[in-house]
């Protein structure tokens, strides 16, 4: 469509001899979106000379925002060497119910239920709210307004009181926990350009291990109570195009952090990861996905080193958080084929393998390449979507281990697990 309407544009331009003035700009298909919001967002403004390169770029950042579902633009040229442009807009719906549901073959059963709106006020704020057992009950607010201040400038605040189960790993032993962390974190949000924004911020928050079961060691205490501060910068490169629930293209994330701590037992550390994706459409109904992660912390000799190996963030199937580590290499790709798309369902389909392999806490780089910090999972699995509501895509994936002591198991989800 956008490429149709750039040729016709190109061609009646040089029919007229010159570049057309914007004599103006129309926001329609808009219901719970402000049009003064859109306004704000995008470059092209009336009185501008008419630019496809501007047009294209605000679409496609129109089409990043959770209220939008897709967008495209309209030229009508007029006579009088000027034109009107419509930008024109299908909403998503935005109040959102989302679950996580995860169990393998050694764990109890877990959940995350809560509920989102990400286009509050009509202006494209994020408020949420979710309730987590796993073993305890955890629960946590938050707050995204990336446009708060400018078309540029935003916050974002998150408030969690998170317990689990958490085994920590010494010598040859294990010994679970109960662990809780209760705190809040501030972030300022940027945006440079529509593909490259940042995220600056701190944290203040309280770590609570207490000792349940399992071996004991006279170097790890049996309860610990942490005051903990963080400061965190990240840095997002998105060049992603998006296509209903399809995507092309790359992106890249950094995260770094400080972690500064009042006790020796849980030391302060540096920890920083990235994220780096890859899609490409296959056809008309295929997609490749991949996502490499790359992650340093520093090696302190700790049961609790902050890299863990999980279910829900790493290699589906492998249990919950059966690891940890000062370092990780992952690797997840997927094909994922569409076998239903209607109206506004979508069934898809995916293979994928997931990969990984940790450093050990106080160990070498050689650790990475040694055969019993290695896990690889292959495995199958479904997503069912509707296009017009963000996000809702309710996946499930089985993952099977295929290097050694490899456990299986299924993970459910809200969304694409990346």
């Amino acid at each position: 469509m956008l490429l149709v309407v750039a040729v016709l544009f190109l061609v009646c331009s040089s029919a007229y001899g010159q570049t057309n003035e914007v004599s103006q700009l129309q926001i329609s298909g808009t219901k719970r979106t402000k049009i003064s919001f859109i306004e704000k967002l995008v470059t092209l403004k009336k009185g501008m000379e008419l630019d496809t390169v501007v047009m294209d770029q605000d679409i496609l950042r129109l089409k990043k925002l959770p209220s939008i579902s897709h967008a495209y633009f309209k030229v009508n040229l007029l006579p009088n060497k000027t034109c009107n442009v419509e930008y024109v807009i299908e909403e998503n719906f935005t109040l959102i119910p989302f679950a996580n549901l995860f169990s393998s073959s050694n764990d109890n059963f877990a959940f995350r239920v809560g509920l989102q709106e990400f286009n509050s006020f009509g202006r494209n704020i994020t408020l949420g709210a979710f309730y987590q057992y796993d073993n305890y009950s955890s629960f946590g607010l938050s707050v995204r307004a990336p446009y708060l201040f400018t078309n540029k400038l935003g916050l974002a605040f998150n408030y969690n009181d998170f317990s689990t189960l958490e085994p920590v790993f010494f010598q040859d032993d294990t010994a679970n926990y109960k662990y809780n962390n209760t705190g809040i974190e501030l972030l300022g949000l940027y945006e440079f350009s529509f593909k490259n924004r940042m995220e600056l911020g701190f944290s203040f928050f309280t770590e609570d291990y207490e000792y349940i079961e399992g071996a004991t060691s006279a170097g790890v205490p049996l309860n610990l109570n942490v005051d903990k501060h963080l400061f965190k910068f990240i840095y997002d490169y998105n060049s992603l195009d998006y296509f209903y629930h399809y995507l092309e293209g790359f992106r890249s994330q950094l995260n770094l952090q400080y972690v500064g701590s009042t006790n020796t037992n849980l030391p302060e550390f540096l920890i920083g990861f990235n994220d780096f994706t890859y899609f490409k459409r296959i056809g008309d109904k295929g997609n490749w996905a991949n996502r490499l992660r790359l992650g340093l912390a520093s090696n302190v000799d700790s049961p609790f080193a902050p890299f863990t190996v999980d279910n829900n963030l790493n290699i589906r199937g492998v249990g919950n958080t059966i690891d940890r580590g000062t370092g990780m290499i992952v690797l997840n790709t997927e094909y994922r084929q569409t076998i239903i798309d209607k109206n506004k369902f979508v069934l898809q389909g995916n293979v994928f393998i997931d990969g990984g392999t940790w450093r050990n806490p106080a160990g070498g780089f050689d650790d990475l390449w040694e055969s019993e910090n290695l896990r690889i999972y292959p495995g199958v699995g479904l997503r069912f979507m509707h296009k017009r509501i963000f996000n809702a895509i309710f996946r499930i994936d089985y993952g099977y281990g295929i290097t050694k002591d490899g456990d299986n198991g299924i993970v459910f989800g809200i969304g694409q697990y990346f």
